[in-house]
């Protein structure tokens, strides 16, 4: 269903008001949502399948491990708490450096005295913690290899068991003040992200922020959260024989969305639009921006041709987020995405709807 908004008089002074619903990109668990139904009585696997719909939990065996990428350092990485490294022994109270020569890492002391070639790898293990100057305290160990984009940079990478990996996330994701059945929620979520959101980087699978999970390591591990990541050791969401990839947001504004109409993927059975009835908790459940015709055609201008005249939604998806959009400018027509327009605008999410006022 297309949405027109029509021209006020020229003479009038006009704004835009643009309302929405929700924050992030709606497929998946909603954090606040599952808050809710916690708050509700409702158990961790019963909101996994509410959101995950066909999905059942399963516990995964062994010890996997995965790789985070925590800095790209344009020189030396100097870390301690390594009793080895590169075949040498170390002093775990003492300082070394990562050193990048060509496409090598070199291990170095802190005063730059040569110890060793480590090749295209350098990793250095402790007695469970590792800490990188500038960076922080973080369990398992860590790698560094030659940053490709880069030919003075080394990546610095923390090879972590998985376990603790969900330890060094969940804080950041899911406040450790919240019901114990949400924060069981969150680590199973973010275990099975792991298993399955991998980017396949240089040396790494997952980032250390946004683009996959916020990880800060030791630093952020609180012990409700940590309790929260043993109490479901190794549970992950499964969908038929595989580990589901447990996309989740901050908020949906009442209803998730379908990932083919945010990531523009095929259909995925259990990422399907759901209801969300407890995302009222949420303080972006709805919000609204204004913006004077001068702002709003300035934000928009990449995308935009003049000056704003009209909005016209020409496709929505369940939520119902936009998916497309029609711009008439002063100088003609373009067509952006949902996601083209709330970056331009600094818009929560995509559920929108664009109002122009007069007066």
């Amino acid at each position: 269903m297309a949405l027109a908004l029509l021209c006020a008089p020229a003479t009038a002074r006009v704004s835009w008001v643009v309302r929405g619903h929700g924050f992030g990109h709606g497929v998946g668990v909603s954090q606040y949502g599952a808050y809710g139904f916690a708050l509700h009585g409702k158990g961790y696997r019963f909101i996994l399948r509410h959101y995950y719909r066909g999905t059942r939990i399963e516990r995964v065996q062994g010890v996997r491990v995965v790789r985070v990428l925590l800095a790209i350092s344009p020189g030396d990485v100097v870390f301690s708490g390594a009793t080895s490294a590169c075949g040498r022994a170390l002093d775990p109270r003492r300082s070394y450096a990562a050193h990048r020569n060509r496409g090598r890492v070199k291990l170095r002391s802190s005063g730059g005295k040569r110890l060793a070639d480590c090749g295209k790898r350098l990793r250095a293990a402790g007695r469970g913690r590792i800490r990188i100057d500038g960076v922080g305290t973080f369990r398992g160990a860590f790698e560094t290899v030659p940053t490709e984009s880069d030919a003075r940079s080394l990546n610095a990478i923390n090879a972590v068991p998985l376990e603790q990996y969900v330890k060094g996330v969940i804080a950041n994701e899911s406040p450790p003040s919240w019901p114990v059945q949400e924060l069981r929620t969150q680590a199973v979520e973010s275990r099975s992200f792991a298993l399955t959101a991998g980017v396949d980087g240089n040396g790494f699978d997952l980032y250390a922020d946004t683009r996959s999970q916020v990880y800060e390591g030791l630093s952020s591990e609180a012990a409700r959260t940590n309790a929260a990541v043993t109490a479901t050791r190794g549970e992950v969401v499964m969908y038929g024989n595989k580990v589901a990839t447990t996309f989740y947001s901050a908020c949906s504004g009442g209803y998730t969305e379908s990932v083919q109409n945010v990531f523009f993927g095929p259909p995925v059975p259990y990422l399907t639009g759901v209801p969300d009835p407890y995302d009222h908790y949420c303080p972006l459940h709805n919000w609204t921006l204004r913006f004077s015709r001068p702002e709003i055609s300035a934000k928009l201008g990449a995308n935009l041709r003049g000056r704003l005249k009209k909005v016209v939604i020409t496709r929505r998806g369940v939520s119902p987020r936009i998916v497309t959009a029609k711009l008439i400018g002063t100088r003609g027509t373009t067509t952006v995405s949902g996601e083209q327009l709330q970056v331009a605008l600094g818009a929560y999410s995509t559920w929108m709807s664009f109002h122009k006022v007069a007066g």
